[in-house]
């Protein structure tokens, strides 16, 4: 076997190796009273609130755009597209910098909790209610402990029509 072709190997063998360590992690966050849970598979950094610039034309929970180390990516308030009421932001504001197919998209969130191991058999299905609101973003509910945290569907959240147009737009 040639050089290149072992390195190539190994390469992937890492790379299937990390992606087996990320199965089953969440990170958690707060918005209000309740927590949120992504796949950690997602997340590419955190990074504490700062200067947004605005966009003309766009949804109000699209805050605008930052320029993080060169690269301008939107970022999307998600208290506001849950249609939850606006709060002010203060030292534990966070945004959650997540990667999907190569697209980044900032998420802001009230802060940052931790990452937590959630077994597929610890998520059940979210009950069959109204799909208004923030609801329709719901992927499962992790039970952890005596605690519930609402897995979102990061893809939905992101990438529906009007959203998706926004962020192709800036890429």
């Amino acid at each position: 076997m040639s050089e290149e072709r072992a390195l190539q190997e190994d390469s992937f063998a890492e790379y299937e190796e990390q992606e087996d360590t990320q199965e089953g992690k969440y990170l958690t966050f707060r918005i209000g009273k309740e927590e949120y849970g992504i796949e950690i598979r997602y997340v590419t950094e955190i990074i504490g609130i700062q200067k947004v610039t605005d966009l003309p034309d766009t949804p109000e929970f699209v805050k605008g755009v930052i320029n993080l180390r060169g690269k301008v990516i939107p970022v999307i308030d998600v208290r506001i597209r849950f249609e939850m009421p606006h709060r002010d932001y203060d030292e534990r504001t966070c945004i959650v910098v997540v990667n999907i197919n190569g697209t980044s998209v900032g998420l802001i969130v009230d802060s940052v909790s931790e990452v937590l191991d959630i077994p597929a058999n610890d998520i059940e299905a979210p009950p069959k209610v109204n799909k208004g609101g923030g609801s329709r973003y719901i992927q499962g509910l992790g039970k952890v402990g005596e605690s519930v945290k609402i897995i979102l569907n990061i893809h939905r959240l992101l990438f529906e029509e009007e959203l998706e147009q926004i962020i192709e737009s800036l890429d």
